[in-house]
């Protein structure tokens, strides 16, 4: 699990939030970037990952499906902007059915090499359009980063 976690608020229409992995950056940035481990614990707790579909190449496109403990799919898709292997991936985010006016957001994961094969992991959404939105957002991609050190620890 996680040796450290923080949440803090940039601005208004900003969310960051930093893990300390128990793994070496290489290793988190690979179940981050291939469906075959993102299926395994992609989504917020209590949701599964039925479908997750990728071009992960700059320019390339993905899009997912998460289904909930009540049976209902939530997609969502976007575009890689930036790969720079084991430090940073850089891309658009949104909902497919535009929930909370998330359609277009830019997601900055970075992948930072710590002491003892360990990463600082930085996860950076932008542009929320209300505050709730970007609250609401805090829960979810916490609750993913959770089961992805759960994974992360099998993996490592």
């Amino acid at each position: 699990m996680s040796a450290t976690t923080n949440a803090a608020v940039l601005q208004d229409d900003e969310l960051l939030i930093e893990r300390v992995f128990e793994a070496p950056p290489e290793l988190v940035f690979e179940v981050w970037t291939k469906p075959e481990h993102l299926m395994r614990w992609w989504g917020p707790k209590d949701f599964v990952t039925t479908t997750f579909e990728q071009d992960f190449r700059v320019g390339g496109a993905y899009r997912a499906c998460i289904r909930d403990d009540k049976g209902a799919d939530h997609w969502m898709q976007g575009a890689y902007k930036e790969i720079v292997p084991a430090e940073r991936i850089v891309m658009s985010f949104g909902w497919a059915d535009g929930a909370m006016d998330v359609r277009d957001h830019t997601v900055t994961v970075t992948f930072g090499r710590l002491a003892g094969g360990r990463t600082l992991f930085r996860f950076h959404q932008t542009s929320f359009a209300t505050v709730e939105a970007r609250d609401s957002h805090i829960g979810g991609w916490s609750s993913l980063l959770d089961k992805l050190a759960v994974y992360l620890a099998k993996e490592s």
